[in-house]
């Protein structure tokens, strides 16, 4: 609790005093909750065994796990696990992760596609797979959408089982999946250039990644270059320094290796990438930075506040520190308001040409939800771009 309150800048009386009147309950007590519920997934949902749903779910012990099932259903936690489960324990747990309605799909996993690296992603037949690494610990998940049931499909093939709800933190930042879209659309709407886009896309998301370091390593690799180019040199990255997955934890042959970690770029005497000096220099600076500072993703009070600590980083300008804030923060009001694709989409529905500075002026009518308008921009600049 007190790193949630160092997070968000307050005392941590203070904090239990806001969890008290907007929640009803304390910190801790939403805590317990939250296992709770996780704990009555993972029982619905897998052939876990209880020992492993407790420890999955964060429970002390077994003999806890059991205490406060009865306490809260008054029956032991077996008695609540659904019959004639399907699938095979050892492919990997599998969990629905449920959405508010609509969701644009097809968006999100063509934005991954462009964007997988060799060995690390896999887009196919409209899933997304990708290797992952927490503690030192490697494996690999599987996504695909359940459109009927509003939710999304993870099998996971992990092998720390404690660590199942970083894991689906981690999947539900990457795809959007908490975004209370209905308000988002809502307030886009009420700028008539924009609403004609909200309603062609409807439930577009604003994707995240799935390590913050990544995305952020990604952003200075794709500075003034294509997406394919960036992917590329990523690809190369991967193949100096990324560490291999064993094979019993690949949901798929064609995945690997995991990305390179913090410790990996900051011990390296050289990237040896073919990049400008400039730009080797700053994905160093970026690492250090990330390895002296582990907050250093960590959303500020201001967004205004967040971009400014990234651009102090060597080699940060402002497009590279709003596009991190976007996706590896995930601020909702970030605006990479130079971004070529975004211009050319403002364009598109201004009816001519326009300034970044035109732009801004704008887009002060979509805060809080810049991000989301940005989403929406990028979409019809690209097709404008394919149209030419």
């Amino acid at each position: 609790m007190e790193k949630l309150a160092e997070q968000v800048g307050v005392g941590g009386r203070q904090l239990r005093r806001l969890f008290l009147r907007h929640l009803g309950a304390s910190p801790v007590s939403v805590a317990q909750t939250r296992r709770v519920l996780f704990a009555k997934q993972l029982i619905h949902d897998t052939k876990m065994s209880m020992t492993e749903v407790a420890e999955a779910a964060g429970f002390g012990s077994l003999r806890r796990f059991n205490e406060t099932f009865l306490d809260l259903f008054h029956r032991p936690p077996h008695t609540l696990r659904r019959k004639h489960l399907t699938g095979d324990q050892d492919e990997g747990v599998v969990l629905r992760l449920r959405y508010r309605a609509p969701y644009d799909w097809e968006n999100i996993i063509a934005f991954l596609e462009a964007r997988a690296i060799l060995g690390v992603e896999v887009v196919e037949r409209e899933r997304y797979l990708r290797t992952i690494e927490i503690d030192g610990a490697f494996g690999s998940v599987a996504i695909s959408h359940l459109r009927a049931a509003q939710s999304i499909e993870a099998r996971i093939l992990f092998p720390k089982l404690k660590l199942l709800p970083a894991i689906v933190a981690r999947i539900r930042r990457l795809f959007d999946l908490s975004a209370d879209i209905e308000t988002i659309d809502r307030h886009l709407c009420a700028d008539p250039l924009l609403a004609r886009l909200v309603r062609e896309r409807p439930g577009l998301r604003a994707p995240g990644g799935w390590d913050a370091f990544e995305i952020a390593i990604r952003a200075v690799l794709g500075q003034q270059i294509s997406i394919t180019a960036a992917r590329q040199l990523a690809g190369r990255l991967v193949e100096l320094y990324g560490r291999s997955v064993p094979k019993q934890f690949r949901i798929h042959g064609s995945l690997s290796h995991v990305f390179p970690s913090i410790r990996q770029l900051t011990s390296a005497s050289s990237v040896g990438l073919a990049m400008p000096a400039a730009r080797l220099s700053t994905l160093k600076a970026l690492a250090e930075t990330a390895a002296a500072h582990p907050n250093l993703f960590e959303p500020l009070a201001r967004i205004e506040e967040t971009v400014a600590r990234l651009k102090k980083i060597r080699g940060i300008g402002e497009w590279t520190a709003q596009y991190i804030a976007l996706r590896a923060v995930r601020e909702p009001d970030a605006f990479p308001l130079t971004d070529l694709g975004l211009l050319r989409g403002a364009a598109s529905i201004n009816g001519g040409s326009i300034t970044p500075v035109t732009l801004l002026q704008h887009a002060e009518a979509w805060r809080p939800w810049r991000a989301y308008a940005a989403q929406h921009l990028w979409v019809v600049g690209a097709r404008e771009n394919h149209a030419t």
